[in-house]
């Protein structure tokens, strides 16, 4: 316990430039106490004390701002910066060395029962305000971009941007959103506004034929 305690304290140092000494960082960083509470609620949660473990996440969200539910599965050194309105469901499973920042969601899209909320790989970065929606796998080393809405499986070493998310680079390439199978509805547009504007060049160049083919036939008629 005491060893998973000081792995805690050492997440916030290397990741945190601002963290001064010991002191404040355990008595002030909500994050931290986040995790700590939920170790204790995940512990009553996996002996079938559901209301007992949902009594101290509760207390948890209500003094740090950071809703994380009990059942949920956090590994190792798990860093949460500025956590306010951070939200971690039930069946939510982290790895090791990951970076939270403020206003993430790491939850379901709908009513399912059974696993419905991500994985996330270790050594993950997951930015301001990113919602990771759904049961699927994020993999190891990968960066969400602040804001992003992730809807299906990312694989490893990725950066993911936009709403939805999309792979801008794999494995230090960048990689060419036409080609990429998420679908983007901004491409989409203006796919379809090209269309039509294509359409409408050629309705014009149709018109402009027909209006010289009428001069001249009543030039030569005069």
């Amino acid at each position: 316990m005491f060893k998973k305690i000081r792995s805690d304290i050492q997440a916030v140092f290397e990741n945190d430039p601002a963290a001064r000494g010991w002191f404040e960082v355990v008595f002030t960083y909500s994050g931290l106490h986040a995790i700590w509470a939920h170790r204790i609620a995940h512990f009553f949660y996996k002996r079938e004390w559901f209301s007992v473990a949902r009594f101290i996440s509760q207390i948890s969200r209500f003094m740090t701002g950071i809703e994380i539910h009990p059942g949920a599965t956090i590994g190792n050194r798990l860093f949460i910066d500025h956590g306010m309105g951070v939200v971690i469901g039930e069946t939510c499973e982290i790895g090791d060395d990951v970076v939270i920042y403020q206003g993430v969601t790491l939850g379901g899209t709908g009513k399912e029962k059974g696993k419905r909320h991500p994985t996330i790989g270790n050594n993950v970065v997951i930015s301001s305000g990113a919602k990771v929606l759904g049961s699927f796998s994020v993999g190891d080393q990968c960066n969400i971009g602040a804001n992003s809405v992730v809807l299906k499986e990312v694989p490893s070493n990725s950066t993911v941007v936009g709403i939805p998310g999309r792979i801008v680079k794999q494995d230090g390439r960048r990689v060419d959103r036409l080609n990429q199978q998420l679908p983007d509805p901004v491409i989409d547009s203006l796919r379809s506004m090209q269309q039509e504007i294509e359409r409408l060049r050629e309705e014009v160049r149709t018109l402009q034929d027909s209006r010289k083919n009428e001069t001249s036939r009543d030039t030569i008629n005069k």
